[in-house]
């Protein structure tokens, strides 16, 4: 367990009213129970909603305990982490919201993870309390469900088994999304129009999220040029054509810092990058470009306050998401070609079996608090990646319980 023992609960979900976070509350009640192996508790701004949350769980919720706590009340939140050793945040966008949460964990010594894809947030969270968060214990923990766990415990997984079989690391991943079957929450949605936002009005800002290594620890950069496909192109290797994927430019960062908490395993010069598989022939390269051209509309229309109105017109709210049967019938299927400086090739894949967005990232987002919880107690205090802080212990939770499958395809 953790250093923090002094306390009435292992895990708090905040935002547990939240449409992500009633599907981690029911995969928490339904998985650990509410009083056995897991000792946790609901929190939220608004008693009347966690209470209809314990009505809608059922009879099984009727000992889970409430916290009402709002995200700006630095007080409230304070009081909180003094009844739990781990806080699982559902509370986003984070850039608008999440600060005061990590300020809180991060001082009072209490581990946090979440399910932020949003990188400048990421970066301001490790310049202002990643010393706070050593000198106290806390382990953070960012980015824990679809962004960025099958991509970073991809890579992960994919050097464990170069290493095994080549006795060496591979110096070049890339990820490809071989396909997906779900919808973008509407939390991930007004996450990425916000960043957008915040990077149309600032140029520093926008240099900063154009910089591959820019969570990284300051110093830790390669001299090799990243990959980073903006537009339509076509892979001769695997003889398809691919589009930019959108959640690339949170993944690719995440999977360098965690390259680079390791002590740069993967290599000063490792590079990554992630695109989608969107066909073959002419109709796979019309549908890279129509891909493109659809991205850089959503991109243009959010920068500007004039045209940003249509997107959040017709793209999900926060809160809003898709049925159980939809999360249910969800999937994907992530593919990884890894070569050595030697020039080896390596293949794996990594499945989930429900949508990315919702039914996947809570089993995710959850196994990751239970990790923190049991199964790093001697780790340090610090702002994390999932691969540098959880690694195994995470990989046999996604396995086990996630619904994540890793496999070796083939090496050459």
């Amino acid at each position: 367990m953790s250093d923090k023992t002094d306390t009435n609960y292992d895990i708090v979900v905040f935002g547990a009213t939240s449409f992500v976070g009633q599907i981690l509350t029911d995969y928490l009640l339904k998985t650990y129970g509410t009083d056995k192996e897991l000792k946790w508790a609901i929190a939220g701004r608004s008693q009347n909603k966690l209470n209809a949350l314990k009505a809608d769980l059922g009879k099984a919720a009727t000992k889970l305990p409430v916290i009402v706590a709002d995200a700006a009340d630095e007080t409230a939140l304070k009081e909180m982490c003094d009844q739990t050793r781990v806080v699982i945040s559902t509370v986003g966008p984070y850039a608008l919201f999440g600060e005061p949460l990590v300020k809180v964990c991060a001082e009072s010594g209490t581990d946090y993870c979440d399910l932020t894809g949003e990188v400048q947030w990421i970066r301001r969270m490790v310049d202002k309390y990643e010393d706070a968060a050593k000198a106290s214990g806390a382990r953070i923990v960012h980015s824990c469900g679809f962004d960025s766990i099958p991509s970073d415990m991809g890579v992960w997984f994919l050097q464990q088994q170069a290493e095994q079989t080549f006795g060496a690391p591979c110096r070049d991943v890339r990820m490809r999304v071989k396909a997906a079957k779900g919808e973008f929450s509407g939390g991930t949605v007004a996450s990425l129009v916000n960043a957008v936002k915040e990077a149309a009005a600032d140029p520093a800002l926008r240099k900063e999220m154009a910089n591959p290594f820019s969570i990284c620890p300051k110093g830790h950069r390669s001299e090799t040029r990243q990959p980073n496909l903006k537009g339509a192109a076509y892979d001769s290797e695997l003889g398809v054509w691919l589009a930019p994927f959108v959640m690339s430019a949170i993944n690719n960062r995440i999977v360098h810092r965690s390259n680079a908490l390791q002590d740069a395993r993967y290599g000063k010069e490792f590079t990554y990058d992630e695109a989608m598989i969107v066909g073959r022939g002419l109709q796979g390269r019309l549908t890279a470009y129509g891909v493109t051209a659809a991205l850089g509309g959503f991109v243009t229309a959010s920068a500007f306050k004039p045209s940003r109105w249509l997107v959040e017109k017709f793209v999900p709210k926060p809160g809003e998401g898709p049925s159980p049967e939809a999360q249910e019938n969800g999937y994907y299927d992530l593919r990884f070609v890894g070569k050595t400086e030697d020039g080896k090739t390596i293949k794996t894949k990594v499945v989930g079996d429900r949508d990315p967005g919702y039914g996947s990232t809570s089993k995710m987002l959850g196994e990751a608090g239970m990790c923190l919880a049991f199964d790093v107690a001697d780790a340090p205090g610090g702002i994390w990646t999932p691969a540098s802080l959880l690694d195994g212990k995470l990989f046999d939770r996604l396995t086990s319980k996630a619904g994540l499958k890793f496999e070796l395809l083939e090496t050459s």
